[in-house]
């Protein structure tokens, strides 16, 4: 390795297992110590397991690293002030700050209960900020860091059954750009990452699930990628054709080192060797009246045969069935 991160100290949450090991493992390899922060409770975050965290940590210092671990939940502010904390009390600095813990609750929204909701908020949305916020203080005084976000392809494109995980990766994106923008100022960069790879989450998904959510996703793309049949071919690889979650890591990586400090409040979609660049939110095509408002029923006699000609329904209405 390199050692592009000497000297610098990270956090890591939920990198006791995945995508989360990978980025800790890397960036120690890279010289820096780590706090491998990990509740080690289930995918759907029930329990809680010391040795998750515990192993990760303990491989590290036996690659010589340094490495510390953390049990704390990232859903409350005061699980996020101690994950930071370990880092202080320890090595005296935060320079790094990687949010990927996660878990999911997947319903559909007409089942989906106040709890399903509220507790996959907790954990991402509100994780991010729990953690953000104590390592932005310290960051800001010493006038340097890096924050690295986890959002999904649910939180931009939408997937069944996930109103409240694919709600707060979509928060989480817009977190990003705001935080960029609070503390590009003072050399501290935010930037997030859609991942795709296999891991314990995406083994959850049934295989008939996989192929509705590729199929809903190809048809919001209106055209703009891969058919439907394509997609769903795709999704049959092994491991839904994601990729190994070790993938993931080197892109966090760079995106930690001075190399990158220019790069602020982007997301980048990273696959195995493909990593895009996902772009900002920007008007696509305009509708404009000369003078006044337009009317409902104007907008429904324009609208159709304009730049709504082209737009696809992601999940159609399906014929009833009769019963027989």
């Amino acid at each position: 390795m390199a050692d592009l991160l000497k000297g610098k100290v990270a956090v890591v949450t939920g990198a006791g297992r995945g995508i989360g090991r990978g980025i800790a493992r890397l960036l120690a390899a890279e010289g820096a110590k780590v706090v491998v922060n990990d509740l080690g409770g289930s995918g759907s975050g029930e329990g809680a397991d010391k040795s998750v965290a515990d192993a990760v940590a303990e491989e590290i210092k036996k690659s010589g690293g340094a490495a510390l671990a953390s049990y704390d939940s990232v859903a409350s502010m005061a699980g996020g002030e101690r994950i930071i904390k370990t880092a202080l009390d320890n090595w005296g600095r935060i320079d790094i700050l990687v949010n990927n813990a996660g878990i999911l609750r997947d319903r559909m929204v007409f089942n989906m209960t106040e709890e399903e909701w509220d507790i996959v908020q907790a954990t991402h949305l509100k994780g991010h900020f729990a953690c953000t916020k104590p390592a932005a203080i310290l960051m800001r005084q010493q006038r340097w860091g890096r924050i690295v976000n986890f959002t999904s392809d649910s939180g931009m494109y939408g997937n069944a059954g996930q109103a409240n995980y694919g709600a707060a990766k979509s928060g989480i994106m817009g977190f990003t750009r705001v935080v960029a923008r609070d503390l590009g100022r003072y050399a501290v960069t935010c930037n997030a990452i859609a991942p795709a790879a296999a891991t314990r989450l995406t083994a959850t998904i049934p295989e008939a699930t996989a192929g509705r959510r590729a199929l809903a996703g190809a048809q919001a793309a209106g055209g703009r990628g891969a058919t439907p049949e394509a997609e769903l071919a795709r999704l049959r690889e092994p491991q839904a054709g994601f990729n190994h979650p070790d993938d993931i890591a080197p892109f966090v990586a760079y995106l930690c080192t001075d190399h990158a400090a220019g790069i602020n409040g982007k997301c980048f979609r990273v696959a195995g060797g493909r990593v895009s660049l996902l772009s900002d939110e920007v008007p696509l095509r305009k509708m404009w009246k000369p003078s006044g408002f337009w009317t409902p029923e104007e907008i429904a006699q324009i609208f159709p045969q304009t730049f709504g000609l082209d737009l696809v329904n992601p999940a159609p209405p399906q014929p009833v069935e009769q019963k027989r």
